[in-house]
Formats: C-alpha cells, structure tokens, sequence
C-alpha cells in the first residue's frame, strides 16, 4: 500500500528531546532536609505485575510484527498495520478492535523500548498505589480513548477517507501519556531527571512542560510522524477520569439533600401514622 510509507507513530521512533527527555527514574527518589544540599537517589529496578504483562505483550506482538516482516516482507508488515493498526477509516467501517490493538503495536526498536522504559518507570509507582486491577482500567482507558479521539480529529479532518484517515497509528504512548498525568497527581513533587541536563524538575511541571509541547505539536502536525492528538487525547482521558469525582459538585450536593429531605418526610409521615398504635408485643424467646 502507499500510503504506509507514512506512519503516524503514537511515539517518535527517535529520541525527541522533548517527547521523551531522558526520563531517568526519580520515582522513589526521596527529598530530605532543605540544609542538606541535593537529593538522595534511591534505585529501584523492581517491576509491578501489570507492567510486566504490558511490557511482555508488548514485546511477543513487536516479535510477531518483525518475523512477519522477515518471512513474508513488507506484506506481512502490512497486516499488522491495515488490521491491528489504528487505521480511521477502517474503524469506523467495522474494525472495532483497532483502538485496543493499536496499542501493542510498535514501528521499530527505538519506538518500543522507549515506550516501554517510560512505561515501567512512571507505572509501576502508579499501579503500586492503586493496584493491578485499577491500574488495568486506567491504562486501557486511556489508550481506548486516545484512539477514539484520534478516529473522530482524522475523520473529521478527512471525512472522504482519502487522506489522513487512512494513515495508521501504532504504539502505546496514548495510554502511557495518561499514566504520566496520574503520576503527577499521585506523585506531583516527585522529582525528574532531564539527561543530558543535570536538571531535575518536579513530575508536576515536567507534564506541563508536556502537555504545551504536544500542544504546539498538534498544531504543526504533519511532518515529524508522530500522533500528537493521540498523546493529547490519553492526557484528556486520563485528566477527565481522575478528575470525575468533582464534576457537577453543586448539582450532586443539591440532590443528596433533596433525597435527605424526601427520606426525613416519609419518615415523619410514618410516625404521625403509627403514633398511636400499641408497641409490638414482647418477644417470646428467653436467653
């Protein structure tokens, strides 16, 4: 096909200074006495069992993709690509299991290995405060929703099916850019190594710092091969999903007390009509 020469990477295959700096481990860095000068850097190599399982799936379909590759050539790389890839104008024809299997797929060596290192960074801190099975909902969620938003900007960009929308994106940065945002709500003063920079700024920052590259990146889309609206939609979702609890706290607020006060009248209803009624007679068993 002609059009594959043109991937939307959800990751760049090249290390982007500004998608992925250097993300050294500080996650279990703990900050000590401001008198004290510096930080004291605790190494942890442990992996959670849910990053396991991404990181080990990841890895069999990346085996898939290339041994097709290998033994069938560029048509068996298509197949990953046209039915595994997140492809618009396919998903809305029918491949609904696109926006879940884009998600294992990746474009090169590079592309993984940086997904999966951040992923195993930033995630296994996440999913120890919230445990496997959350961790599971969110990390899908996220990429889910990051494909579906990527679907609907394409299809809209592209509503004939000629262009942008038959362009397929592969790699889980969609699902790994909402951990980023749960990370610096669980963890926002956790401090973050930019290499080669001996700089470390907090988790809170360092996303922002994110969200406004892949911002602008949205805006000039095109040319550098990677999805941004993907990375953007996994931090909306994952943004959205964190914050749910404080949606519509008033109109919440204002229908508990109006079920309290329908509860408290049926309970004095019930009185007034029970008043006079003689109590129950005693009960006949002895202890």
């Amino acid at each position: 096909m002609p059009f594959l020469s043109q991937f939307s990477l959800s990751a760049s295959a090249r290390f982007d200074s500004a998608a992925f700096a250097a993300y050294t481990d500080l996650a279990n860095m703990r900050r000590y006495s401001t008198s004290t000068s510096g930080f004291q850097f605790d190494w942890d190599w442990s992996i959670t069992p849910a990053i396991k399982f991404l990181i080990l799936a990841s890895a069999a379909v990346f085996l898939a993709q290339e041994l097709s590759r290998v033994f069938f050539g560029p048509a068996g790389w298509n197949f990953w690509l046209l039915y595994f890839g997140l492809v618009p104008r396919y998903a809305i024809h029918g491949f609904i299991w696109q926006p879940f299997t884009y998600l294992f797929l990746h474009e090169g060596v590079w592309h993984i290995l940086i997904n999966m290192f951040v992923l195993w960074m930033f995630g296994r801190s996440v999913e120890r405060v919230w445990g496997q099975r959350r961790f599971y909902i969110y990390y899908f969620l996220c990429g889910i929703g990051a494909g579906v938003i990527n679907v609907i900007v394409k299809t809209i960009m592209d509503p004939h099916g000629l262009g942008t929308s038959t362009i397929p994106t592969i790699g889980a940065s969609g699902a790994i850019y909402g951990v980023l945002i749960a990370a610096a709500v669980l963890f926002p003063e956790m401090r973050v190594l930019l290499i080669p920079f001996p700089v470390a700024i907090s988790m809170r920052v360092y996303v922002g710092i994110m969200v406004v590259i892949e911002f602008f990146g949205t805006l000039g889309a095109g040319g550098d091969n990677v999805s941004h609206v993907c990375h953007l939609g996994g931090m909306l979702v994952g943004y959205l999903y964190l914050r749910r609890g404080s949606y519509l706290y008033s109109y919440r607020n204002r229908v508990s007390d109006w079920k309290r006060r329908r509860m408290l009248r049926k309970f004095e209803v019930y009185q007034k009509r029970h008043r006079d009624e003689p109590p129950p007679p005693p009960d006949n068993w002895v202890n």
